[in-house]
């Protein structure tokens, strides 16, 4: 008897970031510390490489695995840095930018008030990807926030 699988898996209803690093252990060790993740599953290949593993900060799915350079699979360090900046609304920007930076990240830009609402701040962790953390606070922008963008980008 063959069970029909779900195209899309529970929980994978949305964009999921996969994350390549260099030395994925540590990694979620340092998300585990930095944002609270729990990690859901690990494949460790005989070698040790962790080949995939599914991590979860608050409600939101990362998936992660060591680098592969021979397959072209490889991270931030080895790249020169990461074009991309992961955005993770937390209940207290300033606690989790304080844990973040304590459990090794370096901050980029510190955690201050934004004209639209939210209360943000940039991080890098110690395996190259960008954080921007932040807590909404209130607006959206329009109105006299898109007013407030247009005084400051011309």
């Amino acid at each position: 008897m063959t069970s029909r699988a779900r195209p899309i898996p529970e929980g994978h209803d949305r964009a999921t970031p996969y994350l390549c690093v260099r030395d994925a252990a540590s990694a979620i060790e340092f998300y585990r510390k930095a944002f609270g993740a729990t990690e859901l599953m690990r494949l460790t290949q005989p070698d040790g490489k962790i080949g995939h593993a599914e991590i979860k900060i608050g409600a939101a799915p990362i998936m992660l695995a060591d680098e592969f350079p021979g397959d072209g699979f490889r991270g931030p360090l080895s790249l020169g840095g990461s074009p991309v900046t992961i955005h993770l609304y937390v209940e207290d920007v300033d606690a989790v930018a304080r844990q973040a930076v304590a459990a090794g990240a370096k901050m980029l830009r510190p955690v201050q008030d934004q004209f639209y609402g939210d209360r943000s701040g940039t991080l890098t962790d110690p395996f190259g990807h960008v954080w921007m953390v932040a807590t909404h606070r209130e607006g959206r922008v329009g109105g006299r926030d898109a007013e407030a963008l247009r005084r400051l980008y011309g």
